[in-house]
């Protein structure tokens, strides 16, 4: 069955690596997303698997078959562009069945299968249409349709709705997962949009500059990163560097600037010393925003400079007592909207803190994305 395993795999161009002793294991039936920044090695990984290139180190399994020295047409793939690559010459049926075709099936084998993915993708009653015909989710319906016909068990797909309009783009992600769920594929789906990938993947793996920095499900990822940049790249965090100021038994407390203290629930906290420079990570939405001054544990003052209206939510960004500028996001549905200018007082929860020793390499550049 088509799990795909990854051993101390790497890719160089020149001097640049553009994968790095990658180690990664997508199981059988699985819906599996490569998340990263522009430039993070999560393209070159999947042109690795399908066989495009070859790894300069490094093993490839499909399945229990080791494919680094077997052809891409040999490897069972199906491969879906983010520039949709349909053959233009040809109309949506004989783009469809063209794979069939080519692997020799008889005329009547490869309709049935033809008829099966349109009916599938919902484009049926355009098979005689030409792709300069068809809108972009249509065309790239017809990609994903043709991959599919192909008979292949492991579908591959690069950015395949980054040329898409936001609306299509929602719509046909959902269709592309039902599609691989109804026909027991496993699916390794490249992309930077974070919500695009929480949104279908079972697991997800977070990579930035070759390397893989963690994998998780959409809830472990969100709720529990294990890096700075994975609370920053996966959904929004409000970072607060401070300084430990004491340790208990699974609490610490920290000092940000201008000698606000703050506590944090951190499973960790042993290893934390005194003194020692870390950087909180806290959700929007784990915040609570008051009028006026208000005491309590975890509770800082601030005013409102900026609010934003977003549909289902309102987004204030609050500059806090001690410089710090953050975010906070709100239903726009539930309880009172504070406007610019106002004087309130935001707090947080202990536990919805998540506490990281300071970057090497600065905050700034640790959050970068290029």
């Amino acid at each position: 069955m088509p799990d795909v395993r990854l051993v101390n795999v790497t890719k160089r161009y020149g001097k640049i690596v553009a994968v790095n002793k990658v180690n990664l294991h997508v199981y059988d039936k699985e819906y599996f997303a490569l998340l990263g920044p522009s430039g993070c090695g999560k393209t070159t990984l999947l042109r690795l698997i399908a066989g495009l290139i070859k790894p300069d180190e490094g093993e490839i399994y499909i399945g229990d078959k080791l494919v680094n020295d077997v052809p891409p047409e040999d490897r069972d793939v199906g491969f879906v562009f983010q520039t949709f690559a349909l053959f233009p010459h040809m109309n949506v049926w004989n783009n469809v069945i063209y794979g069939p075709r080519v692997k020799g099936f008889d005329m009547k084998k490869a309709s049935r299968i033809g008829d099966e993915v349109l009916e599938m993708v919902r484009l049926h009653e355009r098979l005689d249409a030409f792709p300069n015909e068809l809108s972009g989710g249509m065309m790239q319906r017809i990609a994903v349709a043709r991959a599919l016909a192909a008979g292949s068990r492991l579908l591959l797909l690069d950015e395949p709705l980054g040329q898409l309009d936001a609306k299509v783009r929602n719509e046909l992600r959902y269709e592309i997962r039902r599609m691989a769920k109804d026909l027991g594929l496993t699916a390794i789906h490249v992309t930077h949009d974070q919500s695009e990938a929480m949104a279908i993947s079972d697991r997800i793996a977070v990579m930035k500059k070759g390397g893989i920095l963690q994998v998780g499900t959409p809830e472990e990822l969100y709720m529990n990163p294990k890096s700075v940049f994975v609370a920053h790249f996966v959904g929004e965090s409000n970072f607060l560097e401070g300084y430990v100021s004491s340790v208990g038994s699974k609490t610490i407390t920290v000092e940000l600037r201008n000698g606000i203290k703050v506590e944090a629930v951190h499973k960790n906290a042993e290893r934390l010393k005194k003194g020692e420079r870390v950087v909180l990570a806290v959700r929007p939405e784990a915040f609570t925003i008051e009028k006026g001054i208000k005491r309590g544990k975890n509770s800082i003052e601030g005013v409102v400079e900026r609010t934003t209206f977003e549909g289902t939510n309102i987004r204030y960004e609050v500059r806090l007592k001690n410089e710090d500028l953050i975010v906070i996001v709100k239903p726009s549905l539930i309880g009172e909207w504070w406007k610019v200018g106002e004087k309130v007082t935001v707090s947080f929860p202990l536990e919805k803190t998540h506490v990281f020793a300071y970057p090497k390499a600065g905050l700034r550049e640790e959050l970068a994305v290029e």
